[in-house]
C-alpha cells in the first residue's frame, strides 16, 4: 500500500513556483500542490489582513466593530501584533486625487509603513481611473518595498514602470482566464518588471460559481506551472475578504435565526471562502476580519 501511496501521489515536476522574498517572508516556491509533502513541498500560504484606509467606507458592520473607535494607525498596530503575515491597506478612495489627498497619502506613508515590521500590501480603490493615479504615487513614496495591488490590462503599461523603477512586487490581475493571466504577464515582463516580482490574482468570487471558477482557475495555473510554464509558475494572490463581504449573507442581519448568529456566520463565510483559496493553491490569502487569522493559522 505504501508503494501504490507513493505511485499516486509523487508526480514530477518541470518547473516549481517562483520565489520571491519581501522583508522576512519568502513567497512562493512550492512544488506540489497545498498539503501534499512530496518533492520535499515546504512552501506554506500566507495570511494577509487588510485595512481599510478610510474605515467608515463600503465596510460590513461586522468589521466596522473590528476596528471601532480606532485610528488607522492604531488598527495597523493590531494588525503588526496579530498572527497575520502580512499587512494590506486598501485605499478605498472615491475619486480623483486632490493635492491635499496626495499630501495626506505621502504622510501616511512616511509615518507609518516604515514603523511596522511586517511586510505590507498596497492595495488601490479597484477603479482604473483612480489607480492609474494611486498605484504610481504609492509604488514612488512607500519608503520600503512592498507588494502593489493591482495593475490589469488597461493600465499595467502606466503602473509597471514604477513598480520595476522602485522594486515593489507587483500584483496582475485577469479575469479568471488562464490564458488572459499569461498574457497579462508576457507583456508586463515586456515592460520591465522582472517575472520574480510579480503575484498572479486570477479574479474571483466569494461563494457559488464565482468562488468555484476562482478555485478552478488557481488549480490550472499550479499545474500549468508544474508542468514548465515559465510564463505562469508566478505566486498567486487571492483577495478572498473582499468578496467574501458582497455576499448578502455575510453582512446583513435580517435572516431568519435558523441561518445562526450573524457574527458567526459572517466569519464563517470567510474562512470558508479562504480555505477553498487556499486548497486550490493561493500563496497569498487576503482577508478582512482578525477572527479569520486566528482561526486559518490553528487550520494550518
Amino acid at each position: 500500500m505504501q508503494n501504490l501511496d507513493q505511485k499516486i501521489f509523487n508526480f514530477n515536476i518541470k518547473e516549481k513556483i517562483r520565489t520571491t522574498n519581501l522583508g522576512n517572508i519568502k513567497i512562493g516556491g512550492c512544488c506540489s500542490f497545498p498539503f501534499m509533502k512530496e518533492n520535499n513541498n515546504m512552501a506554506d500560504p500566507l495570511i494577509a489582513l487588510e485595512i481599510p484606509y478610510n474605515i467608515n467606507e463600503g465596510y460590513p458592520d461586522i468589521i466596522k466593530l473590528k476596528w471601532k473607535d480606532k485610528t488607522v494607525e492604531q488598527i495597523l498596530q493590531n494588525a503588526n501584533s496579530s498572527e497575520a503575515d502580512l499587512i494590506s491597506v486598501k485605499f478605498n478612495l472615491t475619486g480623483d486625487l486632490t493635492e491635499q489627498e496626495i499630501s495626506n497619502i505621502k504622510k501616511f506613508l512616511k509615518n507609518t509603513v516604515s514603523q511596522f515590521q511586517k511586510p505590507f500590501i498596497l492595495r488601490g480603490a479597484n477603479n482604473n481611473s483612480i489607480d492609474l493615479q494611486l498605484l504610481p504615487l504609492l509604488a514612488e513614496n512607500s519608503p520600503k518595498e512592498c507588494i502593489i495591488a493591482f495593475a490589469d490590462e488597461e493600465t499595467y503599461e502606466k503602473i509597471v514602470p514604477y513598480t520595476a523603477k522602485y522594486n515593489h512586487i507587483l500584483v496582475l490581475r485577469t479575469p479568471i482566464d488562464i490564458n488572459l493571466a499569461k498574457e497579462l504577464n508576457i507583456l508586463s515582463v515586456d515592460k520591465g518588471v522582472n517575472p520574480d516580482r510579480i503575484l498572479i490574482d486570477p479574479d474571483m468570487g466569494g461563494l457559488g460559481y464565482g468562488l468555484d471558477y476562482g478555485y478552478s482557475i488557481i488549480e490550472k495555473i499550479k499545474q500549468a506551472a508544474f508542468d514548465g510554464d515559465t510564463m505562469l509558475n508566478m505566486p498567486v494572490i487571492a483577495f478572498i475578504g473582499e468578496e467574501s463581504y458582497r455576499a448578502k449573507e455575510a453582512k446583513s442581519d435580517t435572516f431568519d435565526d435558523n441561518w445562526g448568529k450573524y457574527q458567526d456566520r459572517a466569519a464563517m463565510w470567510e474562512i470558508s471562502g479562504t480555505s477553498a483559496m487556499i486548497s486550490a493553491g493561493a500563496d497569498i490569502v487576503v482577508v478582512w476580519n482578525p477572527d479569520t487569522v486566528k482561526v486559518l493559522k490553528e487550520m494550518l
